[in-house]
């Protein structure tokens, strides 16, 4: 198995829709939120060379894409999937740290943050050195924030005014020089107890 991580081009476009069906099915599966995208947004992310892909021999592995806010200020990485029969081999890893790398490349003076449900990329988050902060260290751009929508906890960050939510906020501010090892390792007992701590507070009726 040789796969192959790279920056998308015009020949990838017709696996948009793939990529977005993938992304709902994990979701679902998960009983999560999650942003919906569409097979037209995909490719414009491809088409404006922000986005990574990841194949088989053709075949689609994986998937993420960067977007923007504030004139460039932040960035974030949205959309990261693994195709079903390629997960459990590190491959998620390798995206983000894959688009994490093109990022400062890219957008050598942004902050890099991310918002997020999911342990998994979380660890693979704090690996690359983002800590947990709260969302009042986030974009501040209302389209960021507009993207929630389509997400199942989207009335629960209206009522908290787009300050807290199920998913915990992660910053990568690359002037801060990242500490070996980090001040805060990761540690998936502490942040599973902050999961159900919210679920009990958020979802109860």
């Amino acid at each position: 198995m040789k796969i192959s991580i790279i920056i998308t081009q015009e020949e990838h476009y017709k696996y948009s829709q793939e990529i977005c069906d993938t992304i709902e099915l994990s979701a679902l599966l998960r009983g999560t939120g999650i942003a919906k995208r569409t097979p037209e947004y995909i490719q414009k992310k491809m088409e404006s060379k922000d986005a990574i892909i990841a194949l088989d021999n053709g075949k689609f592995t994986g998937f993420c894409y960067i977007e923007s806010w504030q004139h460039g200020k932040y960035v974030a990485h949205s959309g990261l999937i693994v195709h079903p029969d390629y997960r459990n081999l590190g491959l998620a890893k390798q995206i983000k740290s894959k688009v994490f790398d093109y990022s400062l490349e890219k957008y050598p003076d942004a902050k890099i943050f991310g918002i997020t449900t999911g342990l998994a990329v979380m660890k693979i988050n704090s690996d690359l050195g983002y800590k947990p902060v709260p969302f009042s260290e986030l974009t501040t751009d209302p389209t960021f924030w507009a993207g929630c929508k389509t997400c199942t906890n989207f009335e629960i960050l209206q009522s908290k005014d787009n300050k807290m939510c199920l998913c915990t906020g992660m910053l990568y501010d690359p002037k801060e020089k990242p500490k070996d090892p980090p001040e805060h390792p990761f540690n998936v007992k502490i942040l599973n107890r902050l999961k159900s701590i919210k679920q009990a507070l958020f979802l109860k009726k």
